[in-house]
């Protein structure tokens, strides 16, 4: 499998330096938040543009739980240009308190970025706003590969109220066998 799309995200990451774990001064992360919850397979619905992401559908995140509470993270795409998947694997892990929804996330090496979970269906986990370290950075997840129009607007209105630039949304395709 070819990994130029997350090749650049890690290329972004690391260009940080840094490793930026703040996020933006209107976004909160929730709390409570379980990680055992959060675990598992998420589909990519929505998002602001990126280059490592740019022309990609099908996107999915996996998250899993180490043995030492580290988080494995394992993002695909397919390109449909270039007709093949891209995958990336990285690290995440709390920034604060393990009942916040603030990880920092690691594709390249020890530079990390802020991943803060600011929206999120606190009984069944079944949608999550997630935010980047500023207001560039936005994606709507989900458990299945389809969302109602309703949390469509209700996640648009939350990150509109949050300073994130909307209209510049990209709604992600999604393949029913996905």
């Amino acid at each position: 499998m070819k990994n130029h799309y997350f090749i650049g995200f890690a290329l972004f990451v690391g260009s940080l330096l840094s490793g930026c774990t703040g996020m933006p001064e209107q976004v909160s992360p929730v709390s409570p938040f379980s990680l055992e919850q959060y675990q598992g397979k998420w589909y990519e619905i929505a998002r602001l543009d990126h280059s490592f992401e740019r022309g990609l559908e099908n996107v999915t995140a996996n998250y899993v739980i180490n043995e030492d509470g580290s988080v494995t993270v394992l993002n695909r795409g397919f390109n449909a240009q270039d007709n093949e998947w891209s995958e990336a694997q990285g690290k995440a892990q709390f920034v604060a308190s393990n009942n916040e929804g603030h990880l920092k996330v690691s594709f390249f090496g020890p530079f990390y970025s802020s991943y803060v979970v600011f929206g999120l269906d606190q009984q069944d986990y079944q949608y999550a706003y997630v935010s980047g370290y500023n207001t560039d950075y936005l994606w709507l997840l989900a458990r299945t590969p389809q969302v109602s129009e309703q949390r469509i607007a209700d996640f648009k209105a939350a990150a509109q109220q949050r300073g994130f630039n909307t209209e510049q949304l990209i709604m992600v395709m999604q393949s029913p066998t996905n």
